[in-house]
């Protein structure tokens, strides 16, 4: 009994410490040296090579034979590939955003949230957004973004404080760091449907929300269109973008199984029927 709990013991650390390794490598750093992972996670220099050459032989991490040094490798593609195809928020969505980049030239982003954090569960680059990266996977902070604002509606106003801490970090001078500043812009948020962004994460840049919610009426991801301030022009055109990214997170919303209220934006609601009230 005792060495069967043993043997268990040291194949979840195996695992854990095979876990860390994967999670060594970062956008930052996609390609590390054995010595660098063993340094940051604390290992022998040997203990790293066994745990690489084991998961280079599953194929989840590759070595350069140039520069020798080492990479994820294909085999987490695949694996994130079946996640994301499982994922019914990634598979109603896919195609909206799709289309709306195709339509607007501009960035369609779907995020969830973890934590304090929202997750990149898609993006899709138009014509005026193109990137030599993809955000999927990726993080941002809830409160500097559109998208977080939105997922924040759908954590109790009770529990936005212990969510987001004490402090909220300032990434440019229109970040909003005022507990009751973000609170009046949720406020806005929940009203008309949709929340902006006008360089409160990064300057120069721009972007506009909507939340999506499930058969529940949970809110549960976020859509979005972004891009440069000069490409999504919202000073400009605020309202009609507005109604596009609401109209467009309400039908992957209606693909969840969500028959609450179409939250249209104001300046379109007169004369305009719900869609799901006449069902």
């Amino acid at each position: 009994m005792i060495s069967a709990m043993v043997s268990e013991q040291g194949g979840n650390q195996s695992v854990e410490r095979a876990a860390a390794v994967l999670n060594a490598f970062t956008l930052g750093q996609p390609a590390l040296r054995v010595s660098d992972i063993a340094a940051r996670l604390d290992l022998g220099v040997s203990t790293t090579s066994r745990l690489l050459a084991t998961l280079e032989s599953a194929g989840l991490v590759r070595r350069d034979p140039v520069s020798q040094l080492y990479e994820l490798g294909h085999a987490v593609l695949t694996m994130a590939g079946v996640a994301l195809n499982n994922d019914p928020i990634y598979r109603q969505a896919r195609p909206v955003a799709q289309r709306l980049a195709w339509e607007l030239g501009l960035a369609a982003n779907v995020s969830v949230r973890r934590g304090a954090e929202l997750f990149y569960l898609l993006n899709v680059e138009g014509q005026l957004a193109q990137k030599s990266f993809s955000l999927m996977g990726q993080r941002n902070p809830l409160h500097a973004t559109a998208m977080g604002k939105c997922l924040l509606l759908g954590v109790p106003p009770a529990a936005r404080a212990d969510l987001l801490g004490d402090r909220m970090e300032r990434f440019t001078a229109h970040t909003l760091t005022d507990r009751d500043q973000l609170d009046a812009d949720l406020s806005r948020c929940a009203e008309r449907g949709y929340a902006t962004e006008v360089e409160e994460l990064a300057l120069g840049r721009a972007c506009i929300a909507a939340p999506v919610r499930d058969q529940t009426g949970e809110v549960v991801a976020s859509l979005s269109i972004s891009g440069a301030l000069s490409a999504i022009a919202l000073d400009e055109r605020e309202q009609r973008l507005g109604q596009v990214i609401v109209e467009a997170a309400d039908s992957v919303s209606v693909g969840l199984g969500y028959l609450g209220p179409v939250h249209t934006p104001p300046a379109y609601s007169s004369g305009r029927e719900s869609r799901r009230g006449t069902r």
